[in-house]
Parts: structure tokens; C-alpha cells; sequence
């Protein structure tokens, strides 16, 4: 029983009005996201207002503080039981600049090992070349690699940009379409529990190794770099991080010893993997424009140091933004 009415609505009027300002601040922007300190607050307010309203509910003059109580304490009810990880309101600049990257960044030893089986193909796809120049007509499936890296310079330099100009926006449709379903195919195999994401990784490493010695073989370096790098810089992580991802959901099906329900493990995953998803697909339709309006044009069209140049600069905005962007949130941890 409340010996003083007075003296208890004075006491706990502050610890209301605090709790209704906090109430009315989530409701206006529910992406927002409390730290630890402010949740104990909020849960510390939930509870006094509770408690309050079970002593007001004794006293059957004051239905007005009562039916304010009980509208304070179900909102915050329904705040303390409500997920948040998930926010409302879908935020594209905010998915892009602090989701995207802090999914990249929390999966780093999956990367890692995606960067390991892409690196021993091209070493394999390197000595494979380097021991036998015939075995490109068996590790690289497009015919314009076959050919003998000079003659492709030769044929390519000699092109007038004019002859290019209706093939613009083809190539650029497919070699989008192309890397993207490709990718999404490496992320599904990590259903096979990753062995299709490892096989794929590695046959891609060892086409890149092949092309990279031939043409390294063949004096034609510069061109090589200035034909790669616009759109590989991209497209080369891109596929890294397909493989990333293929292999955050071979290890969610293995499960490695964790006592998880397997629907559990991937309900879990399963967020980020669609967000790498679109990220990737970002990615390769940036480095589809770049292959079919930059990487296609050599010399005398763009100079090779342009070229060079250009894809240094994109290279190293990318590894800022994947490796700093969205550093400060709070969901930018290690799984």
C-alpha cells in the first residue's frame, strides 16, 4: 500500500517521462540499435514503470496515471520482445556502406581459405603451361585463349574503336550475366558441403595461372596487365568472395562439432549469405561495364598506363571499403 500518492508520482513521474521519450525515439527510428548500457536502462525503466503501475492499479481514483502506465509498459513490452536485428526500414545506403562489408569482413577465415584453393590453381595452372604450352587447348575453354598470346595482341591492337562501338552493350550483358551466374552457382555448391565451391574455386585459379604465364611467356606482360586489371581487380574478388561464401554454407552444413540444430545453423547464416549474394552481383556488373568500355580498348584507343592506372585506383577503394567501411557498427564482429 502507497503511503503517499503525491510523493510516489513526483518520485517516479521522471523515470516515466524517460522511458516515453526513449519509446518515442525507437518508434521514430527503429533501425536505431542501443548499446549495452542503454538496453540496461531501458530494461531498468521497463521494470520500475511495471512495478509502478501494479502499485497505481491499488488505488481506484487515479484511472488516468493508470491507463498511461499500462500504454508505457505494453509499448516497452513490445520493444524488449521485439527483434531488432532486423531492422524496418531497408536502407540501401546503409546495407551497402556497413551490412555488405561487415558480412565480408565477419566470414574472413572462410576468405581466407577461398584465397588458398584459388592460389593452388593458378600455381597448378601456372606449371601445367609452363611444362606443356599445349595443355591450354585443354585448361582454357574459350578459343580466343588458345590462340598464340602475340597474334591476340596483334589482332586486337590493330582495331579501330569504331569496329567495337556496336558491341558495347552486348558484351557488357554478358559478361554480367555470365560472372554473376557463375558465382551464384559456386555459392549453391556449398550445399554439395563445399566440395563443388573447392572444385570451382580450383578451376578457376588454374584458368587464370594458364593465361597469365602464356601470355607472361610470350613477352606480352603489359598487355596482359593492361587487358586484366580494369575489370579483374573487381572480378578476381568478386569470385573470391563467391567462394567465401559458398564455404560459410558448406560449413553451417557440417557444422564442425557445434550442438546446433542444422535448421538453427542455417537460419543463422542465411541473411548473410544473400547479402554477399547481391554484393557480388554488385560487383561483376560494375566489372561487366569496365570489361566491355575499358578492358576491350588497347592501345593506340587508351594508352596501357590508363589502363594500369584506372585499375589501381579501383583496387584500392576496394580493399578501403570491404577492409574499413561500416568499422564502427556494432555488428562488425568475428563468427
Amino acid at each position: 500500500m502507497i503511503v503517499n500518492l503525491q510523493k510516489f508520482l513526483q518520485e517516479e513521474e521522471v523515470f516515466w517521462k524517460e522511458l516515453e521519450a526513449r519509446l518515442d525515439e525507437l518508434e521514430k527510428a527503429p533501425e536505431l540499435k542501443m548499446t549495452l548500457d542503454e538496453v540496461k536502462r531501458f530494461h531498468y525503466l521497463y521494470q520500475r514503470t511495471s512495478a509502478g503501475l501494479a502499485k497505481i492499479t491499488t488505488f481506484s481514483a487515479e484511472p488516468e496515471i493508470r491507463r498511461y502506465l499500462e500504454s508505457l509498459v505494453a509499448r516497452a513490452y513490445g520493444e524488449v520482445q521485439e527483434e531488432r536485428d532486423h531492422p524496418h526500414r531497408f536502407s540501401p545506403l546503409n546495407w551497402f556502406f556497413v551490412t555488405f562489408p561487415q558480412t565480408f569482413r565477419r566470414h574472413s577465415l572462410a576468405l581466407l581459405l577461398s584465397l588458398m584453393i584459388i592460389f593452388a590453381g593458378c600455381l597448378f595452372g601456372g606449371a601445367a603451361i609452363s611444362v606443356d604450352p599445349q595443355a591450354k587447348a585443354i585448361l582454357l575453354p574459350f578459343s580466343h585463349l588458345q590462340d598464340s598470346p602475340a597474334k591476340r595482341v596483334a589482332e586486337e591492337e590493330s582495331r579501330k574503336e569504331d569496329l567495337l562501338k556496336h558491341k558495347k552493350m552486348r558484351g557488357t550483358a554478358f559478361y554480367m550475366t555470365h560472372n554473376i551466374q557463375v558465382s551464384i552457382f559456386m555459392i549453391a555448391m556449398g550445399a554439395t558441403y563445399g566440395i563443388g565451391t573447392v572444385l570451382l574455386l580450383f578451376y578457376n585459379g588454374v584458368m587464370l595461372g594458364a593465361v597469365v604465364l602464356d601470355y607472361i611467356l610470350a613477352g606480352q606482360t603489359t598487355f596482359l596487365v593492361a587487358w586484366l586489371s580494369p575489370h579483374g581487380v573487381i572480378e578476381i574478388p568478386a569470385v573470391l568472395l563467391a567462394g567465401q561464401t559458398g564455404l560459410v554454407l558448406a560449413g553451417a552444413l557440417i557444422g564442425w562439432g557445434k550442438r546446433i540444430p542444422l535448421r538453427t545453423r542455417l537460419r543463422k547464416i542465411s541473411p548473410d549469405i544473400v547479402t554477399m549474394i547481391f554484393g557480388i552481383a554488385l560487383m561483376l556488373t560494375w566489372a561487366g561495364f569496365i570489361e566491355a568500355f575499358v578492358s576491350q580498348y588497347h592501345e593506340p584507343v587508351i594508352p596501357y598506363a590508363v589502363k594500369t592506372g584506372f585499375a589501381i585506383v579501383e583496387f584500392t577503394v576496394l580493399v578501403l571499403f570491404l577492409g574499413l567501411a561500416g568499422m564502427k557498427g556494432k555488428n562488425d564482429e568475428q563468427r
